[in-house]
């Protein structure tokens, strides 16, 4: 799949993120966590926040003074707004144009309402337009939509928020279903992988027309230069072995784009620690790099911040853009003894200085769906 890509149409708009947070176990505040995500401090430790005596596995990525899964995600929306200069209760104007999507498990009730009304009635923003609830391509399936909105023209602003902290259900589920790694550690890419652990996630992006952020004088922290979604429709919960739902995801983007695969110079790959996940994941990187697939550096960052699925995507899109930003890739953590059927480029031991001007943020879920973003230096 090595080739040019072919170029966006040219009456799209050009899209741009203006505004960026983040909140994992490490804390809050997208330059804090990529900070030390992107050195490989894992965040694991003893679930306390709710009994686990019953399971299997006892560990998670938690942040210790978590509020509700609603005042973290407004949170989050009123920090990115900030940093993209946009304050929809002074500026009429600016609240016309911002359209609201939405990636969590459900649209939870709250003492405010459905969780999704009560946000953004919070932010003072319009009600949200989509609720995303697809797992772990969750955020990225709203980024993806949030792109076609602008780059037709049909909207200038779009906020898309994403977040899960962990809770009994959705863990005991995990445990049941024995995805959860049993030593209670995360290696994704490594030999003796054992699976997942989950941890909290909650991030916001601002994604808006470089025209209209032009014209706002808003600097772009980054460009969503493609994106790409594909369906394996292979089985409901073991991705397509050799790779190919994921392959044509990223081939999609960076077509879109007009970008060759040669010119990517990071890739923030899915990876949690499963068998067949990871070994799907690089066998898709094969497909898309080809000859030149030891040579792209790769690293997965749920090593660090574990698996928040509905709020997964849009963690790790953060992540990529800072690592763009600060031209240091995150370390691959937790591996020891590499598998050999996985020949990556994994960044390993430090952060890597980098000058790339192109990366991939990846994600699958169940039933076979994919994603892929492809960040474009500013």
């Amino acid at each position: 799949m090595r080739d040019q890509g072919t170029p966006r149409p040219a009456t799209a708009r050009r899209v741009v993120l203006t505004g960026l947070d983040a909140l994992s176990a490490h804390g809050r505040g997208a330059a804090l966590v990529s900070s030390q995500v992107t050195s490989g401090t894992a965040a694991f430790a003893t679930v306390e926040r709710f009994g686990t005596q019953a399971f299997r596995v006892h560990r998670a990525a938690l942040l210790p003074d978590a509020g509700t899964l609603l005042a973290e995600l407004a949170g989050s929306v009123r920090r990115a707004l900030a940093q993209a200069q946009a304050d929809p209760r002074a500026d009429a104007g600016a609240a016309a144009c911002d359209t609201l999507l939405l990636a969590v498990h459900s649209d939870e009730p709250t003492p405010e309402g459905p969780l999704s009304r009560a946000l953004s009635a919070r932010c003072g923003l319009p009600a949200v337009t989509r609720l995303y609830t697809t797992a772990c391509v969750a955020g990225s399936t709203a980024v993806a939509d949030a792109a076609v909105l602008i780059a037709s023209g049909r909207a200038d602003r779009v906020v898309v928020a994403a977040g899960y902290l962990v809770e009994p259900v959705q863990y005991a589920l995990f445990d049941a279903g024995r995805a959860l790694s049993r030593d209670g550690e995360v290696r994704p890419f490594a030999a003796d992988r054992k699976g997942a652990l989950l941890g909290d996630g909650v991030a916001t992006v601002v994604l808006e027309a470089a025209e209209a952020a032009e014209a706002r004088g808003v600097p772009a922290l980054a460009v969503l230069a493609g994106w790409g979604r594909a369906g394996d429709a292979h089985h409901v919960v073991r991705p397509r072995p050799d790779g190919l739902g994921l392959a044509r995801a990223v081939d999609a983007a960076l077509r879109r784009a007009g970008v060759g695969a040669d010119r990517v110079g990071y890739v923030n790959a899915n990876a949690n620690g499963a068998v067949l996940g990871d070994s799907a994941e690089v066998e898709a990187l094969r497909l898309v790099f080809g000859d030149a697939v030891g040579t792209v550096p790769v690293s997965s960052t749920k090593g660090v911040h574990g698996h928040a699925l509905e709020g997964s995507a849009l963690l790790e899109l953060v992540i990529t853009v800072e690592a763009l930003r600060s031209g240091r890739l995150p370390v691959q953590a937790g591996l020891r003894t590499a598998d050999p059927q996985c020949p990556l480029d994994l960044v390993l031991d430090h952060p890597r200085p980098s000058t790339a001007r192109y990366a991939l943020s990846l994600n699958s879920a169940f039933g076979g769906a994919n994603t892929a973003l492809l960040v474009g230096a500013a």
